[in-house]
């Protein structure tokens, strides 16, 4: 996709925001259904996904770790971010690897130690680029990469979270 491509993808959803901006407000969702053998089925719309418990708390590795799909959805929205500003600005990118490392600490989810936070205590986030582009515009690349990167955003100035239940009968 060119530069031109996105700018006319994107400049009636821009006008239309500017002129309305109660429709750029959409809500999200993702829902799931907890299965035996401590898994939970995700229906993401696009694909299942069947979410269960890391090795490192018993799991069999069989199923996805949500923690693992945390750092999938980083290096998801970071690299899809990246290409799109890269098309914007007109930096050309041979090759790009995304890639995201956490450090979590399995004491705290297993309620070892209560000394232990439960989530990662840090996350890095990697990009290896193969371009000639200058120092500056790679500068500019990645300051707006981290600026526009929904999940980096969430993670580094966390959404408020509200949990909501209801019990139903079948």
């Amino acid at each position: 996709m060119t530069a031109d491509e996105l700018r006319s993808l994107q400049a009636p959803l821009k006008a239309q925001y500017r002129e309305r901006p109660e429709t750029a407000l959409v809500t999200l969702t993702a829902e799931g259904r907890v299965n035996e053998n401590m898994t939970c089925k995700i229906e993401t719309g696009k694909a299942r996904v069947e979410a269960g418990l890391h090795p490192a708390t018993g799991g069999d590795g069989q199923s996805a770790c949500s923690a693992d799909m945390l750092l999938e959805a980083l290096v998801g929205c970071a690299g899809v971010t990246l290409s799109a500003v890269a098309t914007a600005l007109g930096v050309p990118l041979r090759d790009a690897v995304i890639r995201a490392e956490g450090d979590l600490d399995f004491r705290g989810t297993l309620g070892v130690s209560k000394d232990v936070p439960v989530g990662f205590k840090q996350i890095r986030l990697h990009i290896d680029l193969d371009t000639d582009a200058t120092e500056d515009q790679i500068a500019t690349l990645l300051r707006l990469t981290e600026r526009y990167c929904v999940v980096y955003q969430t993670l580094s100035k966390p959404a408020e979270i509200s949990v909501l239940h209801r019990v139903v009968s079948r």
